[in-house]
């Protein structure tokens, strides 16, 4: 500071507030009170805003989550579409929407997009050739049902007649044909084809493509019809464009009344899938609850029922409702595993009130099927850690109403006897014309399935740890049969199935091979069949009742045909003993050509037990006995010759 000169040139210092001249206390006062009160009026300004968007988001979020919850047609596989706001956001009235649909049909493409959303696209010359069948919701556009029918096979077009009826008048339904679908579609399909609006149906012909749009009741949208020109080519590829004006949705909902859980099971299924006719009915329902029918002495109230099941929605809904109308049916021990994340077999699942589970498939074709027993095997056990058994049953199949009544008079068997392996509804040989008594029970070295009854112990210590595994093309019950795995075991069965096999379509059926093989199996159709010598099913005391059987028949010695009617004489209630010639236990040559007369399961050798067969011809109850490979065959008289079959004999009736 000492050496501090002041500069002469410097200006002097003026504080801040004179350079705005001489202004009093009191305006400067004013002027702040102005600029206070003008920011004070922005920032109230600014709240009110907030706090008007802040109520009209509120309200928004409301009432959408109120729609969601009371509106079945708002579904996470449901296309949505598009509805108009205002500049709030808030649903306004909208107008009727207009979309586009295209539809196309050829020799390896069937395609169908709705407003430029693809919903079918099947490409490939090898899969899936047939008539392809979309059904529309007409209110949202979305995709309710898809069916394939392969009208180049036999019952194909009849499928496709029942399924179309099912269906709920108002529907959008598109039709598409890849490759071929004329050749098994007979008049009383292409009538009622003809009856839905089509023109062309009556033309189509053999490799023809066609494309059709209609409303279920109502008119026909659009059809295109691509001619053949020769049985070696294939029509133009036909393609049809049309617009549709989407109806509001109270047109396509029904007000169900009574119970609240009951009817909102219905909307929500009823919203989403189409094909089952009365369920979805607005006047007349069909029930999807059924009164529980006491059982007496009911010894499996606690046992577990795995329904195995894929992607055949319709199977499983007619499987399911048959089980649930059995006597002793608990609806809390029933489980449903689907072979793959199919969005309508969990429906139907959820529509009668049951537990679905899905689950990743493993592995392909037979092998696939083979791992989803496995995987849901092993589930059944986990969730009922407390049951010993566990009752197995697929979903192409009814019940008797016997069905659970069977389980609960024969469960101790498999308990008490280790001979035994297993406990089965069905008789591979009971067809109509060869099974009779519905208290009869035999003893099988073959594992049926088709409904049967499993040890947890079996399972855990033996199947389960070496089930074949995903790369090996195994079918799970044949490898069941292997006598490595059964070890000598046997399966009870009835002389009459409590099961009826009515499936037609899988990864092993056709419907030529549900015609011949399974259509004219029997069933037992009345409840609460009392089982005749059940304490004889036991391995020591069956063999007593073979023997008693054998000395009491009269043998078949008769040098006819046995394709022949009168090699079975025209007798009632007798018993006769056949012998046929078998070298060995594995020696089927005469078996074969037997079952073929008999018009029984031909396929393969099964239903025996230590190689004697047992079933009813004509009424009368035979034993039929390999000699000299059956035990049995020390009690054939010496001057009778075993029959012997070979491949030249000729049956003189057609297949059954």
């Amino acid at each position: 500071m000492d050496s501090w000169v002041p500069n002469p040139r410097a200006k002097p210092y003026i504080p801040k507030h004179k350079l705005f001249g001489s202004r009093s206390a009191g305006s400067r006062i004013r002027e702040f009170s102005s600029r206070r009160c003008i920011s004070k009026i922005f920032q109230g300004g600014l709240l009110l805003v907030l706090i008007v968007t802040v109520v009209i988001n509120i309200t928004f979020i409301m009432d959408t989550n109120k729609k969601l919850h009371t509106d079945p047609q708002v579904s996470d596989n449901i296309m949505k579409i598009p509805v108009e706001r205002n500049h709030l956001g808030i649903e306004s009235e909208r107008k009727p929407q207009i979309v586009n649909l295209e539809v196309i049909s050829s020799k390896e493409l069937v395609f169908v997009s709705f407003d430029g959303t693809t919903v079918l696209q099947d490409e490939g010359f090898e899969t899936n050739r047939g008539v392809h069948v979309l059904v529309l919701n007409q209110a949202t556009g979305s995709v309710m049902a898809k069916r394939v029918f392969d009208t180049y096979n036999q019952k194909e077009d009849e499928a496709m007649v029942l399924f179309l009826n099912m269906i709920s008048d108002g529907r959008i339904i598109i039709f598409t044909i890849k490759d071929e679908g004329s050749f098994q579609l007979k008049t009383t399909a292409r009538h009622y084809l003809t009856k839905l609006g089509s023109e062309s149906i009556t033309d189509l012909g053999w490799r023809d493509t066609w494309a059709f749009v209609t409303v279920k009741g109502g008119k026909k949208m659009g059809e295109a019809h691509g001619k053949s020109s020769s049985l070696s080519t294939w029509g133009e590829k036909a393609v049809v464009h049309v617009q549709i004006t989407l109806s509001p949705s109270s047109d396509s909902k029904c007000q169900w009344t009574g119970d609240d859980v009951i009817s909102t099971r219905r909307q929500s299924f009823c919203s989403k899938v189409e094909g089952y006719g009365s369920v979805c009915s607005c006047t007349d329902p069909a029930p999807i609850t059924f009164p529980r029918k006491q059982l007496d002495n009911n010894k499996i109230s606690e046992i577990p029922i795995a329904v195995i099941a894929s992607n055949r929605p319709h199977y499983l809904y007619r499987m399911l409702t048959t089980l649930l109308s059995v006597p002793g049916a608990n609806p809390d021990m029933v489980t449903v595993y689907i072979d793959g994340y199919f969005d309508e077999p969990l429906e139907v699942t959820k529509l009668l009130g049951l537990r679905g589970i899905q689950h990743t498939p493993l592995g392909i074709k037979n092998a696939r099927i083979s791992q989803h027993y496995k995987a849901s095997l092993t589930a059944t056990f986990n969730y009922y850690p407390k049951s010993d058994f566990a009752i197995v049953i697929e979903e192409d199949l009814d019940v008797s109403p016997d069905f659970l009544n069977y389980f609960s008079q024969t469960k101790h068997l498999l308990e008490e006897d280790p001979s035994l392996y297993c406990i089965s509804a069905w008789n591979d040989q009971g067809y109509e014309h060869s099974c009779k008594n519905e208290s009869l029970l035999y003893r099988v070295e073959t594992m049926p399935g088709l409904g049967w009854l499993l040890r947890r112990k079996l399972y855990k210590e033996e199947l389960e740890p070496h089930w074949p595994t995903p790369d090996k093309q195994w079918d799970w019950d044949m490898w069941m049969r292997n006598n490595v795995v059964r070890k000598d075991r046997e399966c009870i069965i009835p002389d009459v199935s409590r099961t009826y096999h009515f499936g037609a379509k899988g990864l092993n059926m056709n419907p030529y091979f549900q015609e011949v093989y399974f259509k004219k199996h029997s069933l037992v159709t009345k409840p609460n069949v009392k089982l005749k010598d059940l304490e004889r099913m036991k391995q020591k005391e069956y063999e007593s009742i073979i023997v008693e059987l054998i000395k009491s028949g009269e043998v078949l010695s008769d040098k006819s045909n046995p394709c022949d009617d009168k090699f079975i004489p025209d007798t009632k209630d007798k018993t006769y003993i056949l012998y046929i010639k078998m070298n060995s236990p594995v020696d089927y040559t005469t078996w074969k050509v037997l079952a073929k007369c008999f018009h029984i399961w031909d396929l393969d050798v099964r239903g025996f037990h230590k190689s004697m067969w047992r079933m009813f011809l004509k009424q009368n109850h035979l034993l039929i006995i390999g000699v000299p490979a059956s035990p049995y065959a020390e009690y054939k008289p010496e001057h009778i010759t075993p029959l012997f079959l070979n491949t030249t004999v000729t049956t003189q009736k057609t297949r059954r």
